[in-house]
């Protein structure tokens, strides 16, 4: 029988699944742990509920101390915490480490961390044998903001989907810098590039602000923040984890005119790029609006792009034309299709 391997990228849910069902019972002082769909755990050590995350980053080559911090942060953010302590580990490849790969890599964890109010209190740094490229997996800890976390299993049926800003912000931007031959030769030129490039930053990869936002307005039942597998798969681990459906109106899913542009010239689906920057709010239908209003309020811009339907239902999505058809589902993230 021949051996099937497993996609580059996140583990299939149902495997984990099974992996994470081999777990001992958790004790008492873990409020939320490890499950799928699930972006952080939530342990009460004391009074306070503490929010840890960890996630390697291993795409990207350029900025990608200030990637790893940025990409932990969300995670913590999403469930109703306020980023605080971090730790790295830093991982140099043998004979393409320098004291200037080093000393840029720090910086930037150093500066995204001052940029979040956070502190980097630890971590490992090390030049390690076979590696063809730097990996750096972080850990972000914090606090909550109100005195529950806000999980991914938390929505309910007849919720509003609001999503921030635009999905693949981190795909489109990580493609400009790592296919730009491939770009370029397809008709795109340098200033295009540096547009799609500079999406990384402005409007940027963190969903702190919103997240935070959402959380202070106590009336979000859900967040998750869609990064591999795009927003197809987000939506799909948020339905899994609340045992809901859902609705998508393509309509109102935005998507920025750089991320399009390169989706088309690469033959990729934005609906499974990586998608880092954008934020996915669950609400109840009366308090869409306000909601919405609250986080544009922080700069951010926000839509409502669906509805959260009974379990019953399927995973759906609804074209201009208003025809429905089921929401596409990625095994591995489109990026991977390139790089």
């Amino acid at each position: 029988m021949k051996r099937r391997y497993l996609a580059t990228g996140k583990v299939p849910p149902g495997l984990l699944g099974r992996l994470l069902r081999t777990l001992p019972p958790l004790g008492k002082d873990v409020v939320v742990g490890p499950k799928v769909g699930e972006d952080a755990a939530v342990l009460r050590p004391g009074k306070r509920l503490l929010v840890t995350a960890t996630d390697p980053i291993t795409f990207v080559t350029e900025d990608i101390g200030w990637y790893a911090v940025h990409v932990n942060a969300n995670d913590i953010a999403v469930m109703g915490a306020r980023p605080r302590w971090f730790q790295a580990v830093v991982l140099l490849p043998e004979k393409k480490a320098t004291a200037s790969l080093a000393e840029s890599i720090f910086a930037q964890i150093r500066d995204a961390c001052a940029e979040l109010g956070a502190q980097l209190v630890g971590g490992h740094f090390e030049v390690t044998y076979a590696l063809p490229r730097p990996i750096v997996v972080g850990q972000m800890m914090g606090e909550t903001i109100g005195p529950h976390p806000i999980t991914s299993s938390g929505a309910k049926p007849g919720d509003a989907l609001i999503l921030t800003k635009g999905i693949a912000l981190e795909g489109t931007a990580l493609l400009a810098r790592e296919a730009a031959p491939r770009l370029q030769n397809a008709g795109l030129g340098q200033a295009f590039l540096r547009r799609a490039r500079s999406l990384l930053r402005k409007p940027g990869i963190s969903v702190v602000a919103e997240a935070v936002a959402a959380t202070e307005a106590r009336t979000t039942h859900a967040m998750h923040d869609p990064t591999e597998g795009g927003l197809a798969t987000a939506v799909r681990e948020l339905s899994q984890a609340s045992r809901l459906g859902a609705t998508i109106d393509l309509t109102a899913v935005p998507i920025l005119r750089e991320t399009k542009t390169v989706c088309q010239a690469l033959g990729l689906d934005p609906l499974g790029l990586l998608a880092s920057g954008s934020l996915l709010i669950a609400v109840a239908e009366r308090d869409c609006d306000a909601l919405v209003r609250a986080v544009r309020a922080r700069g951010v811009e926000a839509a409502r792009i669906g509805t959260l339907t009974p379990p019953a239902e399927r995973l759906l999505m609804q074209g201009a034309d208003g025809r429905l058809a089921p929401l596409p589902e990625f095994e591995a993230d489109e990026v991977t299709r390139i790089l």
